[in-house]
């Protein structure tokens, strides 16, 4: 395993982290524990969760990920073994069933959204707390075409900063990370913490993949200058690179059978995309999905990839990706998919 310091703190996260947002929909807790071990074992230390999960989210499942870690954490004793990421919630419609869908980054909201974490994570801290995504309307989860709307009582930058901050003061979180961001705020919530001394932006965990490589316009170099790497998600674009739904298969239990709506990677421009990379994985004798995921490990602006598993197969085939190195050859034939079929997926 490789290991790279997160931003600007003490911390060596290993450059694959395991995700976790499967655990308690499509993986029971006997697999979260299964996949725990095993993880450990190969070296990783990073381990990634949210108050949202599992997913897709649902009343019935709301914190069950993090029960599940936190039923290992302590049965296990290697909480000083792990470098612990959690999240806050956004607002939205969608998850009424989070503070009925009105989450505010503010002290209150904050507070309370870390209180719960820990008491399911049966921790007195966490290394990394995350905003899941911006208060504000702005383009993630796919969106594309800003479109700037009323908003109202959203809370300053600088509130939510003094909010972390007072979380950092007391023990409950020890850093503090974005998610789903964009480059206005990835500056704003930076010049902030420098001008008033409070917690900086340690990491921003924001899609990237041979699909969606959108991450390199205006926010890689924010994160390679500012030194705040990026935590990769869904690097496999739910799936889809490794090829398992060419030809229109969709196998038993995976994740685009049980749940359709995850679509965000499997439109015609996409498919035709997949098609060129595992062609190119073949030609040179790897596995499409270890040649995806080491593309991402290799990125210069990047601390970790996160990767999930519905299956031991699975998790194991993406862990060892961290030994799998891509010839200048290969690379120059990744650029050329991405020039003829750019970001086909936002």
């Amino acid at each position: 395993m490789e290991y790279r310091k997160l931003g600007h703190t003490d911390l060596e996260v290993s450059v694959i982290c395991l995700g976790t947002m499967t655990w308690g929909e499509q993986n029971t807790r006997d697999d979260a524990k299964e996949q725990l071990d095993y993880a450990l074992s190969q070296g990783i230390n990073f381990i990634d969760t949210a108050e949202l999960y599992a997913v897709p989210t649902k009343e019935s499942t709301y914190g069950l990920t993090e029960s599940y870690l936190g039923e290992w954490l302590k049965k296990s004793g290697k909480r000083k073994e792990v470098i612990l990421a959690s999240k806050i919630a956004g607002p939205g419609e969608w998850i009424s069933h989070i503070r009925e869908g009105r989450t505010r980054f503010n002290d209150k909201h904050i507070t309370a959204a870390i209180d719960d974490s820990l008491k399911r994570l049966q921790t007195d801290y966490i290394d990394l707390y995350q905003l899941h995504w911006p208060e504000r309307q702005t383009n993630f989860f796919g969106k594309l075409g800003f479109k700037p709307e009323i908003e109202e009582n959203l809370t300053p930058f600088l509130e939510t900063l003094q909010a972390l901050d007072k979380q950092v003061q007391a023990g409950k979180i020890k850093h503090i990370g974005l998610s789903n961001e964009t480059p206005w705020g990835f500056m704003k919530f930076l010049e902030l913490s420098s001008q008033h001394q409070l917690p900086r932006v340690a990491s921003m965990q924001n899609p990237y993949s041979l699909l969606n490589r959108s991450y390199e316009v205006g926010m890689a170099e924010i994160s390679y200058r500012e030194n705040v790497g990026l935590l990769a998600y869904s690097p496999l674009g739910f799936g889809v690179l490794s090829g398992k739904y060419l030809g229109a298969t969709q196998p038993t239990g995976s994740r685009l059978s049980l749940f359709p709506e995850f679509d965000r990677y499997s439109d015609q421009i996409a498919t035709e995309a997949v098609k060129e990379y595992i062609t190119l994985a073949k030609d040179y004798d790897l596995d499409p999905a270890q040649m995806a995921l080491a593309f991402v490990n290799s990125r210069p602006f990047l601390t970790s990839t996160i990767i999930g598993a519905t299956t031991m197969e699975q998790l194991q085939t993406n862990i060892k990706s961290i030994n799998v190195s891509l010839s200048d050859e290969i690379e120059q034939k990744i650029e050329a998919i991405h020039q003829r079929i750019p970001n086909p997926c936002p």
